[in-house]
């Protein structure tokens, strides 16, 4: 597909600001849509948009198809009727800088279960039609999705693997006996779901009417402990237990000597082809009812995987597996047609997988803070960047760009003072700058260069350092709750950065 000269910013909504403990998509989503049509940006990038399950991390989500219930807007639900302003009053009060993910968690959700179960009472004809039409709509992954979500509850959210014995082995007559007792829980779990759906359809209209599409992110693997796997265990490699034989990560790199150790099940490639990737054509067809452009996070896999022994602790000893290739583009393509996707082709990325990538003509990635390194090849650094691909001052991974250009040796990375001091010199050599204000320094060069699309972290526009930082890889806890205030986002930044847009031909 071909994209035009535009350009964004990432963001994830759990980001956004508002009185209710985390960012939800409501008016505060609303406001900031404005904001980007105002600073002349075409893109809101977001992470994946499912529940979270593991470490409250978006790559690990409990479904990927289901949407996460706690960015529901409480403010739209009251103009919906279907909350009472009273029934938020005494919401507790919560960081406004950081998400403080157990007890928000614990808070929101006495909320929706109200709002749920007073739903039949106070909902309009009209919504309550338009629930039954979602449930009859999405009934191939919500229903099981609503299962899995009740029996996890009742199970104190154990794994799947944990539970009683005709429940991991999905026996048809335990289910069907299961279903009707909790029919009530049921139906609450999937209410969930229409909720956010007609929010986040909502927002996304909005987002069209202000000149602004939004770019999903799909992670390449599922949570071994969501609806995905349970529900389909024979895709998967999995024991007579329904535990991962084999499972995903990637091998030592610059954010580790010991490589990540992801967790994942991995594909039984094997199956999919036979059944036409009718699983994968489903979650891509999903997704494009959801966003506008999907960035399908770890494209590499589709090359090339790293597989890990089940039980390693970590991901040195694995080795290097072929996934489908081209035959899952080509089928893909039969299916859906031309479609908009971004391919994140970062770290160890060998000729195979750039052949794979630019047989599809598919848009890699470039990150400006891997493209001052030694020994980088031509299309590695900034001014090789091509023109089909994102660049990006840093990513959701990243550290962000005044935290990484003042970094210290052995945070966060492996690298020397020597080399970290080498590479800071020919940041400043390349830019012609003092680094005073090295992340506007970035800002410019990424949207000055040849790519179609310059995409910049929020964080880097407000200038701020690691304490902002949205994710380690690696690093069990404490990623992910990174929030702006709404004093921090200033007209001044986002007139600076509309100049920016519009000087390198980035305008809408």
């Amino acid at each position: 597909m071909k994209f035009p000269r535009k350009a964004g910013v990432l963001l994830h909504p759990t980001s956004l600001p508002g009185p209710y403990g985390m960012g939800e998509i409501g008016p505060f989503s609303r406001q900031f849509i404005q904001t980007l049509q105002f600073s002349g940006q075409s893109y809101w990038q977001v992470l994946p948009l499912g529940p979270t399950g593991y470490a409250d991390s978006p790559y690990q989500a409990l479904s990927t198809f289901a949407g996460n219930p706690m960015f529901i807007s409480f403010d739209d639900l009251v103009d919906d009727g279907l909350l009472k302003p009273e029934e938020l009053k005494d919401f507790p009060g919560f960081p406004a800088e950081r998400v403080d993910y157990g007890p928000v968690l614990i808070a929101r959700q006495a909320v929706l279960d109200r709002a749920c179960q007073l739903f039949s009472r106070r909902a309009s004809p009209t919504l309550k039609s338009d629930f039954e039409a979602f449930c009859q709509k999405q009934a191939e992954w919500l229903d099981d999705y609503a299962l899995f979500v009740v029996l996890k509850e009742e199970n104190d959210l154990r794994p799947w693997t944990e539970w009683a014995p005709e429940f991991v082995h999905r026996d048809p007559v335990a289910i069907k006996r299961y279903r009707k007792q909790r029919t009530s829980a049921i139906r609450r779990a999937k209410l969930r779901q229409f909720l956010f759906d007609r929010q986040w359809r909502r927002l996304r209209e909005f987002a069209h009417a202000h000149g602004v599409k939004l770019v999903g992110d799909i992670p390449i693997f599922v949570a071994h402990d969501s609806a995905d796997v349970w529900a389909n265990q024979d895709l998967f490699y999995l024991d007579h237990e329904g535990q991962p034989t084999v499972v995903a990560g990637v091998p030592p790199d610059y954010f580790s000597a010991t490589g990540q150790l992801w967790g994942n099940p991995l594909y039984r490639w094997d199956l999919h082809r036979e059944r036409g990737y009718d699983w994968w054509m489903k979650r891509m067809r999903h997704m494009l009812e959801v966003v506008d452009v999907v960035r399908i996070d770890h494209f590499r896999g589709f090359e090339s995987y790293w597989e890990i022994p089940a039980g390693e602790p970590n991901a040195i000893k694995g080795q290097w597996v072929k996934g489908p290739g081209e035959d899952f583009f080509h089928a893909l393509n039969r299916e859906l047609g031309e479609i908009p996707v971004i391919a994140e082709d970062l770290g160890l990325i060998t000729e195979e997988v750039d052949q794979l990538r630019d047989a599809f003509d598919l848009p890699g990635m470039r990150i400006l803070q891997f493209s001052f390194a030694e020994d980088l090849k031509p299309s590695l650094q900034p001014e090789g960047f091509p023109e089909n691909c994102v660049v990006y001052t840093g990513t959701h991974d990243n550290d962000t760009t005044l935290g990484w250009f003042w970094r210290e040796p052995g945070l966060n990375n492996t690298e020397t003072e020597a080399q970290i001091q080498a590479e800071r010199n020919l940041v400043l050599e390349t830019v012609h700058t003092d680094g005073s204000q090295i992340h506007w320094d970035l800002i410019a060069l990424a949207h000055r260069l040849s790519p179609h699309t310059a995409i910049v972290p929020l964080q880097d526009i407000i200038g701020l350092g690691t304490e902002a930082r949205m994710n380690v890889p690696g690093r069990m806890d404490g990623n992910w709750a990174w929030r702006f205030t709404e004093d921090q986002l200033r007209k001044e930044d986002m007139q600076r950065l509309r100049d920016i847009t519009e000087w390198a031909g980035r305008l809408p």
